[in-house]
């Protein structure tokens, strides 16, 4: 179900004034990318900015499962906070192992294949926009996935979402 699992990671856009960090969180079920934050340098507040956007567009409960790997960013007491906080469990790959985060690890593959090699960015601005794009207008809502039986974030999410509608409301009342 959505907002069981989430799994995150940071990656690195090159441009002509220097690297740009991205930091996203994706819903495990839905392959939807739910948190996205963008920064010139590599800090705890890059991946905090990347969970609050995730827990203000998805609304979770405690109990969900946070992945992510051992990165100093992850362990940040700040960052930790926000998840005791909300009462996340919080998990992290085996050290150098980077299967233990396999599905985010794709999407940045996906990212860089579809995106990022296709074109030299000129600044950090014109990167930023150009991911946000991808991500917002075409990963989530166009971009089909094999795991989602060929159908896109988006499409799959409202697939779910009217299942537990249906289920929920042709369950008999107990008397």
């Amino acid at each position: 179900m959505p907002n069981t699992v989430w799994v995150c990671d940071i990656t690195y856009v090159e441009t002509r004034e220097g690297w740009l960090y991205v930091a996203t969180v994706m819903d495990l079920c839905t392959r939807k990318i739910i948190g996205l934050s963008m920064r010139a340098d590599l800090t705890q507040e890059l991946v905090i900015h990347a969970l609050r956007q995730a827990i203000q567009r998805a609304k979770p409960t405690a109990g969900l499962i946070l992945h992510s790997d051992r990165g100093v960013q992850y362990s940040a007491e700040a960052y930790r906070a926000i998840i005791r906080a909300h009462g996340f469990r919080q998990s992290m790959s085996r050290k150098g192992n980077c299967w233990d985060n396999a599905p985010m690890e794709s999407f940045f593959k996906t990212l860089k294949v579809e995106l990022i090699y296709e074109h030299r960015y000129e600044t950090r601005s014109e990167a930023a926009q150009s991911i946000f794009d991808y991500i917002e207008i075409f990963y989530n809502r166009q971009r089909m996935h094999s795991a989602l039986n060929f159908q896109t974030p988006d499409a799959f999410e409202a697939i779910i979402n009217q299942s537990t509608i249906t289920a929920t409301l042709t369950k008999s009342p107990v008397y």
